[in-house]
C-alpha cells in the first residue's frame, strides 16, 4: 500500500478530555489505515466521527443532533477514486448541512486545478498527501481558532443589517429587508451558495416588530428525510419506536417568532402539503396526535435552487411556492457587485488579521486589478477564506498578483461566470508567467468529457450526444487525453 501518511512514530496530543465537550470532526477517506491513524492521533482532541464514502457522510450527518465543526475530507472517493467529483458534491453537502463549518481538503490527488476548486466551493484549504498528523492537527486548530472568533466577535457585520456593501444590488437588497421585515407575511430568500442567504434571513428576523421571540433554524436537507416531520412537527410519546416521550418540533419551538427553513428545495412532497396547511391557517399536528395544534410563527424560507423549475419538474408543490414567494428577495451573486468585492475584502482583512495578531496584507495595482474582475464563484463565503489564507501567508506584506493567483480558480470561473471572458484572458495572460494555452484547452476538454460521462453515468454514446460529438470522435479524444496525461512527469521527476 502507498504510504499516504507519515506516521513513524506518533506522539498523542496530551489534553485528553471527555468527547461529549469536544469539537466535532468528520473524517472522511476510502483508506482504512488514514481513518484509523488520524483518528488514533486527534481523537484527544476531537470529537472523531469517521466515513469512507460520500453516502455513508450524509447519512452520519443527519442522525448528529448539533451542527458539525470541522471536516478531513479526501477527494478521491468510491464510486470514482481516481477523480475527484465525489469529494467536491461532498464538500457542497456538508455547507449545505453546516454552513459555518471548516472543511480541510486531505488528498492524494494534488493537482493544483483539484486545490482551487476545492477552495472556490467552500473548503478552507487544501492539505496535499502525504503529510504528518502534527501538519494536520496544527491546520485543525488554526480553523477551528478562526472559527471560534467568527462565532463569538461579530464586529465585522454591519450593525444594522449584518451586510456589507454599497452596490446598487446591496442598496436594493437592504430596501427591500426593511420593507418586508415589518409584515407578518413568509419571504423567500434566492441566491447562489455562499451569497449570504441566511445573514438576509437575520437581518429580516433583527428589523421585525418580533425581534426579541425566538428565532429558530431548520436546516431541511441536514434531517433524514424519515425524521423531518416528528422534528418539525414534534410527536408523541410512543409515535413510532424509539419516541420514549413526546417532544415539541421547530414550530413550537419558534412560538409567535420567526422560523427559517433553509434549503426548503430539500423538503420531502410527502411534507410539503401539511407545511401549505400551516402557511394557510397556522394548524398542524404532532406525530402521532389527533388534535390540531396552532402556531403564530413568521416562515421565511431560503433556498440556493429554482424553485419555480423545480414546480415545473414537478418536484415542488405550485401552491406551496406561492404561499411560501408573498415575498422574494435575491441575494446578489458577488460577480454582482462591483467594488463591493474590495470593500469586503478590506472588512474580512481587518477582521481577521486582529483576530490572528498578524499584520493586515495589502495587494499590489496588478493584484488589485486581478480582484476587481475575478468573479467569485464561491460568493462572500469563497472570498472570506481567500482574505483568511492571505492573512495567515503573507502577514504585513504587499500580496503580488501571481500569489494571488494561486489562490483563484479560474477555470471554474471561465466556464460557470457571466465576466467577459476577453477581459478574464488579457489578465492571464498578463499575470500567469509560462502561461500554455494547449494545456488550459486541454484541462477544459477533460472537464466537460468527464462532466458528460457523469451525466450519462459512463454511457459513451449518451455522453457523446451531450457533447455534440460523434462517438468515434468521443472516443478518439478521450484516448489523446489519456496519452497526453501519461506523457507528463510524475511530481518530482525531471
Amino acid at each position: 500500500m502507498q504510504a499516504i501518511l507519515r506516521t513513524t512514530q506518533i506522539t498523542m496530543p496530551s489534553n485528553l478530555n471527555s468527547n461529549a465537550s469536544l469539537p466535532s470532526l468528520l473524517i472522511v477517506d476510502d483508506d482504512p489505515l488514514i481513518r484509523d491513524t488520524l483518528n488514533l492521533f486527534l481523537a484527544g482532541e476531537f470529537d472523531v466521527h469517521l466515513a469512507e464514502n460520500r453516502t455513508q457522510a450524509v447519512n452520519l450527518l443527519r442522525g448528529m443532533a448539533d451542527r458539525l465543526q470541522l471536516a478531513l475530507v479526501d477527494l478521491g472517493l468510491p464510486p470514482t477514486p481516481h477523480r475527484p467529483d465525489e469529494g467536491f458534491n461532498l464538500i457542497a453537502e456538508l455547507l449545505v448541512h453546516s454552513p459555518h463549518i471548516k472543511i480541510l481538503v486531505l488528498s492524494g490527488q494534488n493537482d493544483e486545478s483539484n486545490a482551487r476548486h476545492a477552495r472556490a466551493l467552500g473548503a478552507a484549504d487544501f492539505i496535499t498527501k502525504p503529510c504528518p498528523p502534527e501538519k494536520i492537527l496544527a491546520q485543525l486548530r488554526n480553523v477551528l481558532f478562526i472559527q471560534e472568533g467568527e462565532k463569538n466577535n461579530r464586529e465585522y457585520d454591519d450593525a444594522q443589517f449584518g451586510i456589507v456593501g454599497q452596490s446598487p444590488p446591496i442598496h436594493a437588497m437592504r430596501s427591500q429587508i426593511t420593507l418586508y421585515a415589518a409584515t407578518p407575511f413568509p419571504v423567500l430568500i434566492e441566491g447562489e451558495s455562499g451569497s449570504g442567504k441566511e445573514l438576509v434571513a437575520s437581518a429580516l428576523q433583527r428589523l421585525s416588530p418580533n425581534s426579541k421571540a425566538p428565532y429558530v433554524v431548520f436546516n431541511c436537507a441536514a434531517i433524514a428525510p424519515n425524521l423531518i416531520e416528528s422534528t418539525l412537527f414534534g410527536h408523541a410519546k410512543g409515535a413510532f419506536t424509539g419516541a420514549n416521550g413526546a417532544q415539541a418540533g421547530f414550530f413550537e419551538n419558534a412560538g409567535n417568532g420567526t422560523l427559517l427553513l433553509d434549503e426548503i428545495g430539500e423538503l420531502p412532497m410527502e411534507l410539503q402539503a401539511k407545511l401549505l396547511r400551516v402557511l394557510e391557517n397556522g394548524e398542524y399536528q404532532r406525530v402521532g396526535e389527533t388534535s390540531m395544534r396552532k402556531s403564530g410563527a413568521r416562515i421565511i424560507a431560503a433556498t440556493n435552487c429554482d424553485l419555480r423549475r423545480e414546480v415545473r419538474s414537478g418536484h415542488f408543490r405550485a401552491d406551496l411556492y406561492h404561499r411560501l414567494s408573498v415575498f422574494t428577495i435575491q441575494t446578489p451573486p458577488l460577480r454582482e457587485m462591483g467594488t463591493d468585492r474590495l470593500l469586503l475584502l478590506n472588512h474580512f482583512r481587518d477582521f481577521y488579521a486582529a483576530q490572528s495578531g498578524n499584520a493586515p496584507f495589502g495587494l499590489d495595482p496588478a493584484a488589485t486589478m486581478q480582484w476587481e474582475h475575478y468573479a467569485f464563484p464561491g460568493n462572500t463565503r469563497e472570498l472570506r477564506n481567500i482574505v483568511i489564507r492571505l492573512v495567515t501567508k503573507y502577514p504585513g506584506q504587499t500580496v503580488s498578483a501571481a500569489q494571488l493567483e494561486a489562490e483563484l480558480d479560474r477555470q471554474f470561473t471561465a466556464g460557470d461566470s457571466g465576466i467577459d471572458q476577453r477581459r478574464l484572458a488579457l489578465h492571464t495572460l498578463q499575470q500567469q508567467p509560462g502561461f500554455n494555452l494547449d494545456k488550459l484547452l486541454l484541462e477544459q476538454e477533460s472537464c466537460y468529457i468527464n462532466a458528460a460521462l457523469d451525466l450519462a453515468c459512463g454511457n459513451i454514446s449518451e455522453a457523446a450526444k451531450l457533447l455534440g460529438l460523434h462517438r468515434t470522435t468521443l472516443y478518439s479524444r478521450m484516448e489523446t487525453l489519456q496519452k497526453h496525461k501519461a506523457d507528463q512527469p510524475m511530481e518530482g521527476e525531471t
